[in-house]
């Protein structure tokens, strides 16, 4: 499972593929998903920022990851700073599960 969140899939002809939303795929643990967010901390401060989430979003195959970013904040983010931290993490959990992310390898 680690494979999937931590480095990029292997694909014939030696390129690299990322997890992609798409209809009919595996998809995505709770723990899979927390792993990815917490890639993503870039700066390791404990929290994702609105460009953190941009990018976790990108990397799950959002075709809109800004839009995702905003709905995010709107979901999980309870003291309104602008970030995730890592009580509301939880809460950002069950939205990203609730879009249906799976993983796809081409």
């Amino acid at each position: 499972m680690s494979l999937l969140v931590n480095q990029r899939l292997p694909r014939v002809g030696g390129e690299t593929s990322k997890p992609k939303h798409v209809a009919g795929g595996v998809p995505f643990s709770k723990e899979q998903l927390r792993d990815i967010f917490k890639r993503f901390d870039c700066d390791k401060d404990g929290r994702l920022s609105k460009e953190e989430l941009k990018k976790a979003f990108s990397e799950l195959g959002s075709r809109v990851p800004a839009f995702r970013t905003l709905a995010a904040l709107h979901h999980a983010d309870e003291n309104g700073d602008g970030f995730i931290s890592e009580e509301e993490l939880e809460a950002l959990l069950q939205y990203a599960l609730g879009l249906g992310y799976t993983i796809k390898m081409e």
